[in-house]
């Protein structure tokens, strides 16, 4: 995947001007402090914004796309929030047991590391070849950080994850990038 002089701003401030890079397979981490344009990258990426000039190329590749908001249905059930985007009910099961999410609890029922443990279900039950998580780990404590890691490189999926954690990006084995 290729961003190519890259130029993007929010009203009159910059965030990317004339910026490149080549992302490879396997898991890469967006570093860098907030306000750098990681989410904005990420959105680039998905198609959710289009830049001002430059080229965003993706390979034609299918998106799953997990927000820094857990964008959960509350009056749903946590399995039913993540069935929206699959029909494979046993391993959406399996994948809320192994998180530790009783999937019959309502969205409002959870705390919120729960909540955005659904949310990464839902990101990873969704057929896509390319996973892009901003601040996928955010509630999680270290322990929970490395099951969740072990979870996500087991899809063996390309992914671009936002953070502002070096101990994330070596719990995924990322390459990083930072912004």
């Amino acid at each position: 995947m290729k961003v190519s002089n890259l130029c993007f701003s929010y009203d009159n401030r910059t965030v990317f001007e004339n910026y490149s890079v080549e992302i490879g397979e396997g898991i890469t981490c967006l570093m860098g402090a907030s306000g750098l344009g990681k989410t904005t990258l990420l959105k680039l990426l998905a198609g959710l914004l289009s830049p001002e000039k430059g080229i965003v190329d993706i390979d034609g590749r299918k998106v799953s796309f997990m927000f820094q908001e857990d964008r959960l249905l509350p009056w749903l059930s946590a399995r039913d929030n993540v069935l929206l985007v699959t029909d494979r009910e046993r391993e959406t099961d399996e994948l809320l047991c192994e998180l530790g999410i009783d999937g019959n609890l309502r969205i409002g029922e959870l705390s919120g590391g729960m909540a955005r443990r659904v949310a990464l279900a839902r990101c990873l039950m969704f057929e896509a070849d390319l996973l892009l998580m901003d601040e996928p780990f955010k509630g999680m404590d270290s322990d929970l950080i490395i099951k969740v890691a072990e979870i996500i490189k087991r899809q063996n999926k390309t992914a671009i994850i936002s953070t502002h954690s070096l101990e994330e990006a070596k719990a995924l084995d990322a390459e990083v990038i930072t912004l």
